[in-house]
């Protein structure tokens, strides 16, 4: 197996950005304006630059932060992470059944586009989920529930971890067709247009389900009635086992919008993606409203899913050489550090705070009491239920 070349030449390029980071800030020659500047409680970030498509001109690559923000997004990420490993465990346990997609390694994206937009803005995707169902406002406790098929899940259990929801917040799932998603979020752009309310809506797909019809059908009709509608690809390489260069006759999928404009962002620089969607709602809501396409270029640890060891069509030196050069929470730390912000006990600190949130979550969900089997049929009926519902068999049928 070789890395596939453009990921081979985005690992080497932020390691050699990360080196030249390090070297630069951990010098004992430093002037005392260099030292105070970097005690300061803000930072100037250079980060990878932006690419555009039809675009008359795109954001720069530098982003101003705070301490405060950088420790937020540290914490944030490290949560997201720290649930899927146990959710991971979980399934291991047979405690979580049926279909399973974790989302660790892509953390940096929903933590920047959380950031950057609010929550009457509406977001769909697919069924790799949990961590946009928590960005949203659910706690981890329930989520698991969900998981763990609990009454105190997002669908009482029944939904499992495909199918995500939080309407309150203008979640509209986790969805578990590929590429389904992406028509509904049109929809929801549509709505805002409609209301006038000022929102967008973010459709987001994997690079696998870039090639659905339904994809092109859905950036049409939003291109002719111009709505406000962010398509956006998370590309983490590979369309289940195939990678993108397999896959993709052309993987530059921030231009497949072909006469919708195009952005790309680098999906591991949390502070890349938080000024990509800046600019991205802005643009969308610009005139009448218009669409956009973007590509968040990420990677996940795990296989596609829980029955996917994910080292069948990649090595494991693969895998870990992302991990060493573009990991967003790893990255998140060198910055915090380097800026003198926190020192690397006080980062321990709160994964540990973390991991001590999580398990008492996991307690909490395992306590919560299953759906009863007389309530599977419930919210499937509006109304009067029918007097016959067919079952697995005749003998768990249900007669009224």
């Amino acid at each position: 197996f070789t890395l596939h070349t453009k990921l081979k030449e985005e690992i080497q390029i932020a390691m050699l950005r990360s080196s030249f980071r390090s070297l630069r800030t951990s010098s004992t020659s430093l002037h005392a304006s260099q030292r105070l500047r970097m005690m300061s409680t803000t930072a100037v970030i250079e980060f990878t630059p932006f690419k555009g498509y039809k675009l008359d001109d795109i954001p720069d690559n530098k982003i101003e932060v705070t301490k405060d923000e950088c420790m937020k997004y540290f914490r944030e990420m490290s949560l997201y992470r720290r649930f899927e490993i146990m959710a991971d465990t979980l399934y291991k346990q047979r405690l979580i059944r049926g279909f399973c997609h974790l989302y660790d390694g892509q953390e940096a994206i929903i933590t920047g586009m959380d950031a950057a937009v609010e929550h009457s803005d509406s977001l769909i995707t697919s069924y790799r989920c949990h961590a946009h169902q928590i960005s949203r406002g659910d706690t981890p406790a329930n989520v698991y529930a969900e998981l763990l098929g609990r009454q105190t899940g997002c669908s009482k259990g029944k939904g499992g971890s495909m199918h995500m929801y939080r309407s309150k917040s203008n979640f509209f799932g986790g969805n578990g067709i590929v590429g389904a998603q992406v028509p509904l979020g049109a929809g929801l752009g549509f709505s805002h247009k409609y209301k006038e309310d000022g929102g967008i809506a973010i459709s987001m797909y994997g690079d696998g389900a870039a090639n659905q019809g339904q994809v092109f059908e859905a950036a049409n009709m939003a291109a002719l009635w111009k709505l406000p509608v962010a398509f956006v690809c998370e590309n983490n390489q590979y369309g289940m086992g195939t990678s993108v260069e397999r896959h993709a006759f052309n993987s530059d999928f921030y231009t497949r919008g072909h006469y919708i404009p195009g952005i790309w962002i680098d999906g591991m620089d949390v502070l890349a993606v938080k000024k990509g969607f800046e600019y991205i709602k802005k643009y969308c809501n610009e005139g009448e409203g218009r669409p956009i396409f973007v590509e968040c270029q990420t990677y996940r640890y795990h296989g596609h899913s829980m029955s996917d060891p994910g080292i069948s069509y990649r090595t494991r030196e693969e895998v870990q050489s992302v991990r060493k050069g573009r990991d967003c929470i790893e990255n998140m730390r060198n910055l915090i550090i380097d800026q003198e912000w926190a020192e690397p006990d006080e980062l321990k600190a709160i994964e540990k705070e973390i991991r001590k949130e999580i398990d008492a979550a996991v307690k909490e969900a395992k306590a919560a009491t299953e759906l009863s089997g007389d309530k599977l049929t419930e919210d499937i009926y509006k109304g009067e239920y029918p007097p016959f519902i067919r079952m697995i068999d005749e003998k768990t049928s249900i007669q009224y």
